[in-house]
């Protein structure tokens, strides 16, 4: 979406506008940081952990922390839900960890912008002494807007015969890796002019290959009156199961 959003900021005037053309995944990749907004750390869905030596964390922790010291990290990676956002936070040793939990196949793993001292600094409130929270519980919940994956696959299935599905991605991207299902492939960008195609007495599910697109998609539906929800997931992962079908 970044050369998208390029040409809208060009056409509202802006003048020294450039694309990170390869984006967070290559960021990723290359083992560089992201960060999560305060926001994010205390109010998001998330598994938030403290990397420091356990008495460090029980001197003072970010409010709702796990606290897994980073030499226990590698024995503790099946505790930690991998379709969570996981949020770290500690002292040299974090970037370590964000490496070594990138490596085993965590997609969504962020940083605290300085740490527990920079948490502190902003004025931030801290909890102290024993931690009682040791086993990690997470569950997804879905937020506006979103389809649940059970309900997706039984449209892709074809057991629920009053939904479609739409893939919101590019026409070149199907033909390279296929789609799902009983889907009708309808690029972003062509949507409002193609709704007329869509009934308004079927549920509408969209998706694409992360969910940003997907999400764009279905405002634009919701606006027009129609019954839509998006899929929020990256269609690569193992979770997202349903056939298919490939050109």
């Amino acid at each position: 979406m970044s050369t998208a959003s390029a040409g809208l900021a060009k056409k509202f005037g802006y003048k020294n506008v450039r694309v990170y053309l390869d984006g967070e995944p290559a960021w990723a990749k290359a083992y560089l940081p992201t960060y999560a907004t305060h926001d994010f750390i205390k109010n998001g869905n998330v598994v938030l952990v403290d990397v420091r030596p356990s008495e460090e964390a029980v001197k003072g922790r970010i409010k709702g922390a796990y606290s897994i010291p980073y030499e226990q990290l590698d024995d503790r990676l099946d505790d930690i839900p991998r379709n969570a956002p996981v949020i770290l936070y500690g002292d040299q040793e974090v970037l370590d960890a964000m490496e070594d939990m990138r490596d085993d196949g965590f997609k969504f793993v962020s940083l605290v912008r300085g740490g527990f001292a920079g948490w502190i600094a902003s004025g931030e409130a801290i909890e102290k002494g024993p931690i009682f929270n040791t086993e990690i519980r997470w569950v997804r919940k879905l937020g506006k807007g979103e389809v649940s994956l059970d309900d997706f696959r039984k449209a892709a299935s074809g057991e629920d015969k009053d939904a479609i599905i739409i893939d919101a991605r590019t026409k070149e991207e199907v033909a390279e890796l296929g789609t799902f299902k009983n889907t009708i492939n309808i690029p972003l960008d062509e949507i409002p002019a193609r709704m007329n195609e869509l009934p308004k007495d079927k549920k509408i599910y969209v998706h694409c290959s992360t969910g940003a697109r997907a999400d764009m998609a279905y405002k634009e539906l919701i606006k027009s009156g129609y019954n839509a929800k998006f899929l929020l997931l990256n269609i690569a992962d193992a979770e997202c199961d349903c056939e298919i079908i490939r050109p």
